[in-house]
């Protein structure tokens, strides 16, 4: 299973290696992934040269979002608990930034969109 599309990856990669060379950047979130059957929501902006260690704003659910690194491999494996994999939103069009997102979702406790 492949969370995010060739376009996506390639656009994060260069966002990853935009920030790995110190750059200050504050993209639009190229993806957002999300449970079915939980609250979970990663809205993500760039990878490492691995490939896997993505960069996003992270909301598992419990009310305590923050910005932070996830790794899409461990992403694929995760089961909501009625059994439903982590799936990206076709349909999610960023509106703002990364920082603006996260600044909502920590004042709200909770990524709204």
């Amino acid at each position: 299973m492949t969370l995010i599309t060739d376009e996506q990856r390639t656009q994060m990669l260069a966002n990853g290696a935009t920030r790995a060379r110190g750059e200050a950047i504050d993209p639009f979130p190229v993806v957002k992934l999300h449970t079915l059957d939980a609250g979970a929501v990663w809205l993500l902006v760039s990878l490492d040269t691995d490939g896997d260690q993505a960069y996003g704003l992270c909301d598992a659910g419990t009310g305590f979002p923050e910005l932070g690194t996830v790794s899409l491999s461990a992403l694929e494996g995760v089961h909501g608990p009625r059994g439903m994999r982590i799936v990206a939103d076709p349909h999610f069009k960023p509106r703002q930034s990364l920082s603006a997102y996260a600044a909502e979702a920590m004042r709200d406790g909770s990524i709204n969109d």
